[in-house]
């Protein structure tokens, strides 16, 4: 990703265009040593928060999708930040849940999974609310928990996988399945546990017990949920995570946590990462009887190591009681198992993995799951048919093959932690190559010689990445990923030193985008209420000025805040909308260059910002004529002022 895009996309930058670095920086200090949180209320509803929640959510992929009162983000667009804030507040205040509306996806076994998806307000709400508890909970949560927390990922959690069985000697892994854990998460545990955390704001309890409760609307019939929380929820994965947190920290005290009947200093000391080496302490603990296990997790999903059947044995009816008696959670007992690594495959998160020797050493042997094979066939035959059906042009001929270059990619990338990729890809090349040539008009289309100039940036970017590859492919001269080419990428650890709440951990995040000369002009703009724009303009106004890293997008010239102007390319009276793309950052005086007809004011304005260059004249012209004025001519002006 371009650093552009890092620029307006990254969720810490967020937080920087509103000033809640330094917020939730607290939070997390504050949860670490064990605060009391009684007033978190006042701070869910800032100004800043609500619209940080306002730019989380309206550029993800289910901002376009309705709630039961039809609305989406689009009907939000054009309210003035003011009355949006406002109105998100008063929500906040005095929160009464609309219904969630139920709707049903497809899971790549055939079965198809509930969602409940809130109202465009209600995710804003809840959004705000997780802005605030995420960094509260992220200081008590289990380190090796990895689902739906910041800067960790499914690659983390198979990597822990892979040394646990290969370099630890953990060689049975226990899997225990939850019926329906989103389904039957038991309220009033959920509110108890958060209330353990530190979290004892009695009106925020009050008010995650009335999202809790919010009715379900499906086919017309309303009813009131008595357990569980539903999937679409923004603020479900995190209420997820704390249910089983209680999970991650009873396993590590069977062993992790155990401490030392007769504890030295030298039982514990500090890696160089700076995680806790506990080696000496282990040492110990193996002389007693304690059976030595480790839990990895992925939201609801998760695998426990031990070094023998038996204390495996042992352990899965421990969790499957425990489970019962804690949280209330009911267990599969034929999807639960025992595996042997020496013997079978053990699957996670799309990935089977077992133990083989290698001299007289085991390695790990990992491949795609036949169920993620299946899926991905599935998936990349409808984006075949898509890109390869009759086109009303080339260019969305050009947009679908796109779109299915990036689902190879995205299949790629993901599964590359697979030791045997290479085997598992050419298992689903045959069948994608035959559907391809068979939805093409002939042959011929698909052609082996690459065109004389590539289409675009993305075709450029598929090239620099494929192009070696012997079966890179082009349809009517655009480039088609090859899907049996892909190596394996081993997959990287958790770094303890990555956390988007300290100065210390952000600075790793994105070194490359640490704050800039421009910081303070963009704290100020974000604090600017414009009560003359909307909401939609004024979120876009903040991601223009940091693509151009704050400098005037005509002049290059650096902006105080009381120097950037905003600007349409087409005007509202011709059309123009409020979105990124028709927006421009541009000085004060700029702005009147553009706009002004008198030859003086524009002469002198070119001389004071050098924009005499063909090029600066030439963007100059094309945002005049945009705005239905003359295009400058120097050569004319200098005759003119003569």
């Amino acid at each position: 990703m371009q650093r552009k895009e890092l620029l307006k996309k990254s969720a810490i930058r967020y937080a920087e265009y509103y000033g809640m670095v330094e917020v939730q920086d607290a939070l997390y200090a504050d949860s670490a040593s064990e605060k009391i949180f009684t007033n978190l209320i006042s701070i869910i509803g800032s100004d800043a928060n609500i619209k940080m929640a306002y730019r989380n959510l309206k550029s993800n992929k289910g901002s376009s999708t309705p709630g039961v009162d039809g609305k989406t983000f689009k009907d939000l667009a054009e309210m003035s930040e003011e009355a949006l804030v406002q109105c998100v507040r008063d929500k906040i205040l005095n929160y009464q849940p609309k219904a969630v509306r139920r709707v049903y996806i497809p899971k790549p076994n055939g079965k198809m999974r509930p969602l409940g998806i809130p109202t465009v307000l209600d995710r804003i709400v809840q959004q705000s609310v997780l802005q605030v508890m995420e960094p509260i909970c992220e200081a008590k949560f289990y380190r090796h928990s990895y689902g739906f927390r910041p800067n960790r990922s499914t690659k983390n959690a198979v990597a822990v996988c892979y040394k646990l069985a290969q370099v630890d000697g953990f060689h049975y892994v226990v899997d225990v399945d939850i019926k329906g854990f989103f389904d039957n998460v038991d309220h009033g545990k959920l509110l108890k546990q958060i209330w353990t955390m530190g979290i004892r704001d009695k009106r925020l309890i009050s008010l995650i017990g009335k999202m809790l409760k919010a009715p379900i609307e499906e086919n017309g019939v309303r009813t009131v949920p008595d357990k569980g929380t539903p999937q679409g929820g923004v603020l479900s994965p995190l209420l997820a995570n704390i249910v089983l947190n209680e999970l991650d920290w009873w396993i590590a005290s069977q062993w992790e946590e155990m401490p030392a009947k007769h504890p030295l200093q030298s039982d514990i000391y500090m890696n160089k990462n700076g995680t806790p080496n506990k080696g000496n302490l282990y040492k110990k603990l193996r002389q007693s009887r304690l059976k030595e296990c480790h839990i990895v997790r992925y939201a609801d999903d998760f695998k426990i190591f031990c070094r023998s059947y038996s204390d495996a044995s042992k352990l899965k009816h421990a969790v499957e009681q425990w489970l019962m008696d804690r949280l209330k959670l009911e267990t599969s007992p034929d999807k639960s198992r025992i595996t042997n690594l020496t013997k079978g495959y053990s699957d996670f998160l799309g990935i089977k993995f077992k133990l083989y020797k290698k001299g007289k050493k085991w390695s790990i042997k990992s491949h795609m799951t036949d169920k993620a094979i299946n899926s991905q066939r599935v998936k990349l035959k409808n984006a075949i048919a898509q890109a390869c059906k009759s086109h009303e042009s080339e260019q969305s001929q050009h947009d679908d093959l796109i779109r299915y270059n990036q689902a190879v990619i995205g299949m790629h990338q993901y599964y590359n932690m697979a030791t045997m990729i290479n085997a598992d890809v050419h298992r689903l090349f045959p069948s994608i190559d035959i559907t391809m040539k068979t939805r093409l008009n002939s042959r011929a289309d698909l052609s082996k010689e690459k065109p004389p100039t590539l289409k675009g940036a993305m075709d450029e970017y598929f090239y620099q990445k494929y192009g070696e590859s012997k079966q890179v492919r082009y349809i009517n001269g655009m480039i088609v990923v090859p899907v049996a080419y892909c190596r394996t990428q081993n997959p990287m650890f958790y770094r303890v030193d990555t956390n988007r709440y300290t100065p210390q951990g952000r600075e790793r995040i994105h070194r490359m985008l640490a704050k800039s000369e421009y910081g303070e002009t963009l704290l100020k703009l974000s604090r600017d209420n414009d009560t003359n724009h909307s909401i939609e303009f004024c979120d876009n106004r903040l991601s223009r000025f940091v693509a151009s890293k704050g400098k005037c997008e005509l002049s290059k010239v650096s902006l105080a805040f009381e120097d950037v102007e905003c600007i349409y390319l087409n005007p509202p009276s011709q059309g123009g909308t409020d979105e990124y793309a028709n927006l421009r950052i541009v000085h004060k005086d700029i702005k009147s260059l553009i706009y002004s007809n008198d030859v003086k004011i524009i002469k002198s304005l070119i001389d004071l910002f050098d924009c005499r260059a063909p090029a600066k004249i030439a963007k100059l012209n094309k945002w005049r004529a945009k705005a239905g004025l003359e295009a400058i001519n120097l050569i004319t002006i200098n005759q003119t002022l003569k």
